[in-house]
């Protein structure tokens, strides 16, 4: 397993966490740390995907309603909803990483941590997401997070 595809799934640990306890996001992730040892690297990027996601968790949650059909957020699996957000957070805000690149490590963490409808719900999601790209990011305040 590459180190980034490790990295994105520590992100989704630690925000699937962060979720479910509602605890401080520093005290969630220093928790997570104090029970691992991996190479920097690793760490550097699920820090920067998760706090990334905190930080404009907002507008994500927003874009992701918006093309989430028939689906609130509170419905979603927890695993899916928080895929999604910092699936999202690579596509928005990460640009040296390509779009194909951010959905594809999205569909195979969803086979072996969603359900089977994961991966294509996921997909239709980020896909949309990421034909309008553009305009999310013209319509994007951070003021208003």
């Amino acid at each position: 397993m590459g180190k980034r595809r490790l990295a994105r799934e520590y992100a989704l640990q630690i925000l699937f966490q962060l979720d479910i306890t509602k605890e401080p996001p520093q005290e969630g992730i220093a928790l997570f740390w104090s029970i691992r040892e991996c190479d920097p690297m690793i760490k550097e990027f699920t820090n920067q995907l998760v706090t990334g996601t905190i930080e404009h968790l907002s507008f994500i949650d927003q874009c992701i309603s918006t093309y989430a059909v028939n689906w609130s957020l509170t419905r979603m699996p927890t695993v899916d909803r928080n895929l999604l957000r910092f699936s999202v957070y690579e596509i928005l805000f990460i640009p040296e990483i390509p779009d194909n690149v951010a959905i594809n490590e999205a569909l195979e963490i969803a086979k072996d941590y969603g359900t089977d409808e994961s991966p294509s719900f996921i997909n239709g999601i980020l896909d949309k997401i990421t034909k309008e790209k553009n305009s999310l990011l013209l319509s994007y305040h951070p003021l208003n997070e």
